[in-house]
């Protein structure tokens, strides 16, 4: 599969996980990351899922949009380096929030399908 493929076939599986996301359908989420996924961002550190999850459940984090670029796929056997840029908005504590990020997912091949172990945030210098 050369770069242009892989891109769409990555474009398609981050738009998967950001519909998830903003309608808060953790069972979505899960459908898109291993039992051990993590976020790291330049606030929080490292977010293991289940604190992840507890703020969705909880309400203090909602997203009313989400979307991603995916500009770069890079394999290596069964994992990929998908890095792109996106943008989102919502609320974290009832305050509006939006975001402009790069993005690194790290993907690892799970039978016939790519699950994100690691997505790593960084805002975008403005």
């Amino acid at each position: 599969m050369n770069e242009i493929d892989l891109i769409k076939e990555f474009q398609h599986i981050e738009d998967n996980f950001d519909r998830a996301v903003v309608t808060n359908d953790i069972a979505e989420i899960k459908k898109c990351i291993t039992s051990d996924w993590v976020l790291v961002d330049s606030q929080g550190g490292i977010i293991p899922q289940e604190q992840f999850f507890q703020v969705l459940k909880q309400g203090l984090l909602s997203h009313s949009a989400m979307s991603k670029e995916v500009l770069r796929v890079k394999m290596y056997g069964g994992v990929a380096l998908v890095t792109g840029r996106g943008q989102n908005t919502g609320t974290w504590q009832g305050e509006p929030m939006e975001a402009d990020e790069w993005i690194t997912d790290v993907y690892k091949k799970d039978g016939d399908e790519w699950l994100c172990v690691l997505t790593h945030l960084t805002p975008v210098k403005k």
